[in-house]
């Protein structure tokens, strides 16, 4: 069987209720051109467990273990060891992959070979079912990083060669919950450039457990890092207010943050 094209990385921490809709998610894509590499990051429950029936039953799966949990950005790298193909997805183990995901980005790269990474909008859902749908803004510009989000992390394809280059993900206790943001600086900083897809290609789970994964220590180690960012790409000083947003928005009711995020 020849190499694929594509490697998807996933990193999965105590999934193993949404896993599988994950998974079968990537098997019902219109491309199939692809392995999939999981690491687990020192689960609890049977996320692991789940994981190996899959590889099991698909041989191009590639499953890996972290002997302790390290945390995503540790995790992601460990699957960047295993990837040897043109091109790395992402995906998350309790989301959903809309069917045409990888064809159209993977269409998307081989025709605009100037662009190094590209995602695409998402469907926001929760238990109740979806909320949000986002929307997509072309090439990424500096003032893009005035955003919590410059792209969607989850969703994206890039060149492998590129995520290498630039070293991965940087391994540090202060970019948990911020490792995307810092990664797209350091591939944007190496004047690579970055596109959103206009379209949705992906269903992101934004319930409770998510809501609670952000805590106030990552806020504030997210300002830090905004404020870095903005200082390196020379942003005006009269934005440097908006580095703030995720302290403030910590501080809100839980009813009433969720009001507005699924209002905006």
């Amino acid at each position: 069987m020849p190499n694929p094209r594509l490697s998807v990385l996933i990193g999965i921490y105590n999934c193993a209720s949404t896993l599988t809709e994950a998974l079968d998610s990537l098997y019902a894509q219109t491309y199939q051109d692809f392995k999939i590499i999981l690491c687990d990051d020192g689960s609890s429950d049977n996320t692991y467990q789940v994981a190996s029936n899959y590889a099991t039953d698909h041989d191009n799966i590639i499953l890996i273990r972290n002997e302790k949990n390290m945390g995503l950005n540790y995790t992601l790298n460990h699957c960047l060891e295993y990837a040897d193909t043109e091109y790395v997805a992402r995906m998350d183990g309790d989301d959903i992959s809309l069917p045409e995901r990888f064809e159209k980005e993977i269409n998307f790269l081989d025709e605009h070979p100037e662009y190094a990474v590209v995602s695409g909008p998402m469907i926001y859902f929760d238990e109740s079912g979806d909320f949000r749908i986002g929307s997509g803004h072309g090439e990424v510009n500096k003032m893009d990083f005035l955003n919590s989000s410059v792209i969607c992390h989850a969703p994206c394809m890039a060149r492998t060669e590129v995520f290498k280059d630039v070293g991965g993900y940087t391994v540090d206790k202060r970019l948990l919950r911020i490792e995307d943001y810092h990664l797209w600086f350091k591939i944007f900083s190496a004047g690579h450039k970055l596109y959103m897809l206009k379209d949705p290609i992906y269903k992101m789970r934004d319930d409770r457990n998510a809501y609670n994964r952000r805590t106030l220590t990552s806020r504030i180690n997210a300002t830090r890092l905004r404020l870095k960012v903005y200082k390196k790409l020379d942003i005006p000083f009269r934005y440097y207010y908006t580095a703030f947003k995720g302290i403030i928005v910590w501080i809100l009711p839980k009813w009433l943050y969720k009001r507005l995020h699924s209002r905006s």
